[in-house]
This record gives structure tokens, sequence and C-alpha cells, in this order.
């Protein structure tokens, strides 16, 4: 069963037209497709809130909703509640709720989701993607990327006159007869998109919308801690759109570089630490590697196999600006291979002695411990 649009707007069978206005605002600014990109919920919120709002702000229809609900629609099509509303209509119709919070100064949807006010539809150009890989180093510090792109811009000695078909309106109406009276829908002009442009003149170099590709630098400003996957939005460096359009974005997917010795775990990284018999027994200085360069450790004479030290705040930045993870250090007792027969000897005296008999306190966690004390 469909949802029930007082529910979708969060207001009372009795709320004022006032109370719906503002509670379908909300909405819309909080679930808007450029605030929320390829999400596919907020999408669906976004029409929902939309078609909710169209049936309960027109005092005829919600008389017919509130009498008998989804059914007073049931066939209509298009609006009125049955027909699942589009993106352009909601935008034609509904631009002026907005007023000035997306720059349209009451006027619509002016520089924002890619929609003019007046209901003409501006075209907006696609989306451009690209990888850029980054070693664990910049991930920590964040960092600033230059790359190469390949985009279409408007070709210059492109001109455009208006649509004669929308008359530059960008828009075409349809009227149809229903069982409840004649519905009047809007949708964008086939003929120019919805742009209310057509071509008029272009150089031989242009493709058929007026657009060439051309190769540009642009500059990434990357933030610290990005993680594998992410994905970061340049606006405005995708591809141009034609006449007036607004330019699509750049999205930029995230892959990290593999590191020669640090491992990554959230915001924590991993350092496997090789250490020898005489250095676990009586103690050892250590160099290691952090993101921000080499630095020296302390290994405690008569330490363990498994041990792992912590030192804090030398991991990777939250992205949400949450402090540092830590750098954990694992000390491994490497066991030789191949002896000397000096050596041989020396452990076969060893044998049996009672420093060289494994004797755990209560203290010296497992190594089942341990994983679980790192996890905590």
């Amino acid at each position: 069963m469909k949802e029930d649009y007082y529910d979708i707007l969060g207001v009372s069978k009795n709320a004022s037209a006032a109370e719906i206005k503002k509670a379908y605002r909300k909405m819309a600014i909080k679930y808007h497709p450029d605030k929320n990109p390829d999400d596919t919920k907020a999408e669906d919120m976004f029409k929902k809130s939309a078609e909710a709002y169209e049936v309960l702000s027109d005092p005829d229809k919600r008389a017919r909703y509130d009498q008998m609900g989804h059914a007073a629609f049931d066939g209509s099509g298009g609006f009125g509640g049955g027909g699942g509303m589009n993106m352009d209509d909601i935008f034609s119709q509904f631009g002026d709720i907005f007023g000035s919070a997306f720059g349209g100064g009451g006027g619509g949807f002016s520089g924002f989701g890619g929609f003019g006010g007046g209901g003409q539809r501006r075209a907006k150009g696609s989306n451009l993607r690209i990888r850029v890989k980054l070693s664990l180093e910049e991930i920590a510090n964040g960092v600033e990327k230059k790359v190469k792109v390949k985009r279409k811009v408007q070709a210059a000695g492109t001109t455009y006159k208006t649509c004669s078909t929308c008359n530059g309106t960008g828009q075409v109406t349809r009227v149809t007869n229903t069982i409840l009276g004649r519905m009047q829908t809007a949708s964008p002009c086939n003929v120019c998109g919805g742009s209310g442009q057509m071509i008029d003149q272009k150089p031989s170099d242009a493709d058929a919308q007026g657009l060439k590709v051309q190769e540009e630098t642009v500059s990434i400003k990357i933030p610290p801690g990005v993680v594998e996957g992410m994905q970061l939005k340049v606006g405005g460096k995708g591809n141009e759109a034609p006449g007036n359009g607004i330019a699509g974005d750049l999205l930029v997917a995230i892959e990290e570089k593999e590191h020669e010795s640090l491992q990554r775990e959230g915001d924590n990284l991993h350092y496997d630490l090789y250490i020898s018999y005489p250095e676990a027994a009586l103690g050892a200085s250590k160099e290691i590697q952090t993101v921000s360069g080499k630095v020296r450790i302390k290994i405690e004479a008569g330490v363990q196999s498994g041990k792992i030290l912590r030192l804090r705040g030398k991991g990777i930045p939250s992205i949400n600006g949450y402090g540092k993870g830590d750098l954990l250090v694992h000390v491994n007792v490497w066991t030789p291979k191949t002896l000397s027969k000096e050596q041989k000897d020396f452990f076969e005296k060893m044998q049996g002695d009672e420093n060289f008999e494994p004797n755990p306190e209560k203290s010296d966690k497992s190594f089942f411990e341990k994983v679980k004390d790192m996890f905590s």
C-alpha cells in the first residue's frame, strides 16, 4: 500500500496550508538530488514528498484525498497522486517553494540542480569519472593532485536560437481528459531537451550540440583520511552543456596504493617488527616506518614474541575530523633457520636452563587476548 501523504510530510490531517508548505520545503531541501548525488533512497523521498505536496496543497485534491484516499486518483496519470512524478514535473511546478534557499531569489532553482527559474530547464552536462591512486603518506597528510581530463566544452563561435517548438520555455504542456476532469501536465520539450534553445551556427570541429573535446588540467584537493572506494566531487569540471547550461561534475574515486611495510585498518596502522633472540633478551632500540617518517622505539629486555606496542596518534586522521588513529607495532622474535657449530653448542647448553624454560605469568596475555584487546 502507498504511504499516507500526511505521514510522508510529517503533518497532522488538520494541518494548515502554511504548515504543509513548510513541511514540504524542509523535506525537499533535505532530499534534494544535488545534496544527495547518486542516492536512490533520497531521490525516492524527494519524489514522494513532492507527490504528497502536489495533492495536499490543492484544496480540491486534498478534499478528495481525505474522502477516498489514494483511490481518488487511481488511473489519473501524471500529477494528482497516481502517476509517479518525475524530476522535471517537480522542478517546473514547485520551483518557487524553495525561494532563495538555492540561489533562486524567489524564482526557483537558478544555479542549483540544473534548473532555472520560471519553469525552464537548464540542461546539465554529463559527469566524468576518474580514479586517483594515493599512497598512505598522501592519505595521512592530505594532498593536492593535478590531473589531465578530457572534457566537452562549448566550441568558440557556436550560437543558439530560441526553440520554435516550446518558444524558449523549455517545456510543453499536455491536456488530457480523465474521469475526474481535464488534467494538465508539463514535460521537457523533446526538441531542445528542455533548454529552450537550439543550435543556430557552429564551427566545423564541434559536434551536433556545439561542443568539442578539450584536454584540461584540473586541481583536486584531497583531504586527509580518505578511504578506498570513497568518491569526491569537483563541481563543474565534467562535460559542459549546450547553451547556457550547467557543466557536469568530475567524480574522483579513491584508490589506495599498497605500502611496503604498513597495513591500514580503518584509521589504525599495523607494522610487523622482527627482532633477534639477543635483542629480545637484552632489549634494543629499533627504527620503524610511520606515515610521517621514521621513528625510534625502545624494546624492553625480555620482550615476548606477539607483544603489541601502541604508538598513539601515529595512524590516519579521521575523515570526520575526530582525531587520529594509532600505529600498532607487532613484535616478532625471529628464529634463525641455520646455526653455526658454536651457536648450536650454545643453545644445547641452554636446554634445561630455567631462564630458557617458558614460564608465562598471568599478566602475559595470550595471542587471542591481545587480538581481542586490539579491537576493543
